[in-house]
Parts: C-alpha cells; sequence; structure tokens
C-alpha cells in the first residue's frame, strides 16, 4: 500500500459516509475505473465496486502528484451504478 495522507474533507465524509479505510484502499490500489478529473489536471478518481456493501461503486479522488497521495474525497458513486 503505498502512503497517502488523507484531507480534512475526505476524513469528514470517511465518518459520515461509514466509509471503511479497507475499502478506500482496495479502490487506491486496484480500481476498476480510472479517470481524470474535468477540472484538476493533478487530480485523479478511481472507481471499484465494494463486495461488502452490495457492489456500490467507490470514487476516492487524490492528487498523485502529492507525496504522499493526497485524498481529496471519497464517495459511493450513485452515477457509476451498473456501469461498473
Amino acid at each position: 500500500m503505498r502512503p497517502y495522507d488523507l484531507s480534512q474533507h475526505a476524513k469528514d465524509v470517511i465518518k459520515e459516509r461509514d466509509i471503511q479505510l479497507s475499502w478506500l484502499e482496495q479502490v487506491l490500489e486496484r480500481p476498476e475505473l480510472v479517470e481524470a478529473d474535468a477540472d484538476d489536471p493533478q487530480l485523479t478518481h478511481h472507481v471499484g465496486r465494494i463486495t461488502e456493501y452490495g457492489n456500490r461503486p467507490l470514487r476516492v479522488v487524490f492528487n498523485a502528484r502529492a507525496n504522499p497521495v493526497r485524498i481529496v474525497t471519497v464517495y459511493f458513486d450513485r452515477k457509476m451504478k451498473g456501469r461498473l
């Protein structure tokens, strides 16, 4: 697992949405889909299904250029349901 740092926003939403860090790490390391951010070229999106959560797609948005990798936000992406 590569080192990462959580923004305050990411920490807040992980707690609010009951997202397990192991899920975040799974998607960060083994994404099913990788996308560039539409607005910020420094950000990358990784998306992966979480089997323990009904195969819901989890999106992890991060800055891979930061050292350690900076997680900006994490959320279950309703728009991706059925697309993975």
